[in-house]
């Protein structure tokens, strides 16, 4: 048997569900666990000392455990952040398949790239959003960050703006990048946004994909806002995780009965 994990600071079932309800799909001898590393280092040589296939990366490990692998993917070189590691003998590649997500729900919910763009956070994940923001062709982008070193050095690499405090400020896309929303943390229930920014925004998109409904989404909904979640962030992230670790992509009838699979915990 074949075993892959997910490292996070605030494991969910997501991951485990949609990768194990393929492996069954596909009659693969494999299996997926969540784990919550009480010590990265040693987590990392786990994967490599046990011969654990395939990692994924959450927050908020994204950019530490660049200084654990062997080899950097340009995937994941060109944003220094790291979401999935692949164990081939020993030897760990790290990828990012957060980006391909992004830029593939950016394509095909047809944002115009005209629109002003405000993105809060600096972490990996906001890393992975402002590179495919980039790279799809969007220039007005702002990075809301408290940390001025991440947020400028962040935004000065993609020659886009940065702003320590939001200030009454929006954008046509607003985008939270922070783990505001996420169940089991501190803000669980807070609005990512305010409502102002929200009902001025002509789309929202909040990364949280657990839940699904995050407060911001909620409150994009119920505003007639088109959203984008952080559940379609997680479907297809982790569909391109599968496809590093076992080298078969699966259909998309069967992409689609996993993803009902996951989210109907």
């Amino acid at each position: 048997m074949t075993l892959c994990i997910s490292l996070s600071a605030r494991p969910s079932n997501n991951g485990t569900r949609f990768h194990n309800h393929l492996y069954e799909q596909l009659d693969l001898n494999w299996i997926y666990k969540a784990f919550a590393p009480t010590n990265l280092e040693q987590a990392i040589a786990g994967v490599r000392g046990l011969g654990i296939r395939g990692c994924a990366v959450s927050m908020p490990y994204k950019e530490d455990v660049i200084a654990l692998v062997d080899e950097m993917d340009p995937s994941a070189k060109a944003i220094d952040s790291v979401n999935t590691i692949v164990n081939t003998d020993g030897h760990l590649k790290a990828y990012n398949t957060d980006y391909t997500a992004i830029e593939q729900l950016l394509a095909s919910n047809e944002v115009p790239t005209s629109y002003s763009v405000l993105v809060q956070g600096a972490g990996g994940m906001a890393k992975a959003t402002v590179a495919a923001l980039r790279d799809a062709g969007f220039t007005d982008v702002t990075v809301l960050a408290r940390n001025e070193t991440t947020g400028r050095a962040l935004a000065g690499q993609y020659g886009f703006q940065w702003r320590p405090e939001l200030d009454g400020g929006t954008a046509d896309l607003i985008i939270n990048v922070t783990p505001i929303g996420m169940a089991g943390g501190p803000d669980a229930d807070t609005l990512a946004f305010p409502q102002e920014t929200i009902d001025a925004a002509r789309m929202v998109f909040d990364v949280v994909a657990l839940p699904a409904e995050t407060p911001l989404i909620k409150a994009a909904r119920a505003a007639g806002k088109p959203v984008i979640t952080g559940a379609e962030v997680a479907t297809i992230q982790a569909l391109e995780q599968f496809v590093l670790y076992t080298g078969v992509r699966p259909t998309p009838e069967q992409v689609r009965a996993a993803e009902e699979f996951m989210r109907a915990q």
